[in-house]
């Protein structure tokens, strides 16, 4: 799942989201709200792809959850009712064929050790969505990112939206949403603006022209 092994993981996400871990939780409630609760009915069953916190698995909506990430202190974070799945993502996964309605990745395809790596991922989202499932993944775009891509340690896969299309398109997913510029960058060592300002900037699609850095790609299982 990761260049690193699981007590390095722990140790990156200690130094790098625990002072912001509250306040994340109230970006995901926006964004959740505002943008990805739309494509998650609630019956679904949902799997949050390098879950993190589970700043976004705790709160979605659905029928039943799913969390699989590296880090064994991930468990800790999660709700009672979400399932923990601590395993890399490159092997098989610890779940049936067909079995889920959607997959959910944030800022995660990009620490995964090359390219192998996220195809055999890829393979493994294909395997466990239900025909007419959703793969659902946001990341940094190397397109709009040259240097700043970089200033974290454990980047190695560059991306854009384009390579993630053809990637789902090559293992026969059909891409219903490429967006190129969506969010700003990170919220790490940044300020953390009123969630107002999050609402406007999501409603003011010029916006994300100007200060978008990720991107936003959905696709379905044909």
């Amino acid at each position: 799942m990761s260049a690193n092994d699981p007590a390095e993981l722990e140790r990156i996400y200690k130094a790098r989201f625990e002072q912001t871990r509250a306040y994340r939780f109230r970006v995901w409630s926006v964004l959740l709200t505002d943008v990805f609760q739309q494509y998650i009915g609630s019956s679904d069953v949902v799997l949050d792809l390098g879950c993190g916190y589970g700043e976004f698995i705790n709160q979605v909506r659905c029928g039943r959850k799913y969390a699989m990430d590296l880090n064994p202190q991930a468990a800790r974070f999660l709700d009672q009712g979400v399932t923990f799945l601590e395993q890399d993502c490159s092997t098989r996964w610890q779940l049936e064929d067909n079995s889920l309605n959607v997959v959910f990745t944030s800022n995660f395809f990009e620490h995964l050790p090359g390219r192998a790596a996220l195809g055999k991922t890829l393979d493994e989202v294909w395997r466990c969505l239900a025909p007419g499932g959703r793969l659902i993944a946001m990341g940094p775009n190397i397109k709009h990112l040259p240097g700043k891509y970089w200033d974290f340690w454990d980047h190695h896969v560059p991306l854009t939206e384009k390579a993630m299309e053809e990637a789902l398109e090559t293992r026969g997913f059909k891409v219903d949403l490429c967006v190129g510029k969506f969010l700003p960058y990170t919220m790490v060592r940044r300020p953390r603006y009123p969630l107002l300002f999050l609402r406007l900037y999501l409603k003011m699609r010029p916006a994300w022209q100007l200060f978008g850095k990720q991107f936003l790609v959905s696709a379905r299982k044909a």
